[in-house]
């Protein structure tokens, strides 16, 4: 059976180094796992006000993610965290408290980053929330991508051999850890 993963990337920017990086990581994806961009720009930010008369934006997006087996997060790094509509979705999925859309399924996180550190704050602050949203995190391969703004051809493919192997091993992992029997 093929297992469904939501892709969501946490930087809206159209030509987003996550977003070509998850495009990368979706066509290298094996035939056990399917896997779809679920958007978050649209979420209105998230206000324990509005719970019981909910936007109708939330509503969707929840009842989006409950159809998903996994979740693979893509992620820049901004002031050593998560961008905020990144962390914006994960509230909105949360809640109400006792009905997240997150609870038991197996997640894994890429980030990516100009930078020498490949987004590592932002890849641990979001494995810290993945604790108490009870997703279940693949613990290695750990995947930080550094200096991502000089990976790309053109064509949106990868130009370091290294990196695409990397990237391979990376979604077969997390395609083996979806399949796992979680029950």
């Amino acid at each position: 059976m093929v297992k469904k993963v939501a892709v969501i990337v946490g930087s809206l920017r159209k030509d987003s180094w996550n977003r070509k990086l998850a495009s990368v990581l979706m066509q290298l994806a094996p035939p056990t796992i399917s896997m779809e961009f679920v958007e978050i720009g649209q979420l209105p930010l998230y206000n324990q006000d509005l719970d019981n008369n909910p936007p109708q934006a939330w509503v969707t997006f929840r009842e989006q993610m409950k159809k998903f087996d996994g979740v693979l997060f893509a992620t820049p790094e901004y002031n050593r965290s998560v961008p905020a509509p990144l962390k914006n979705a994960i509230d909105v999925g949360s809640r109400p408290y006792g009905q997240s859309i997150w609870n038991a399924k197996p997640g894994a996180v890429i980030s990516a980053s100009p930078s020498a550190m490949g987004g590592f704050g932002a890849n641990h602050h979001l494995r810290q929330c993945f604790v108490f949203l009870d997703i279940y995190c693949m613990p290695q391969p750990e995947a930080y991508i550094a200096r991502v703004d000089t990976l790309f051809e053109a064509d949106g493919s990868v130009s370091k051999p290294e990196t695409r192997e990397f990237l391979q091993k990376f979604i077969d992992t997390f395609a083996q850890w979806v399949n796992r029997k979680w029950d």
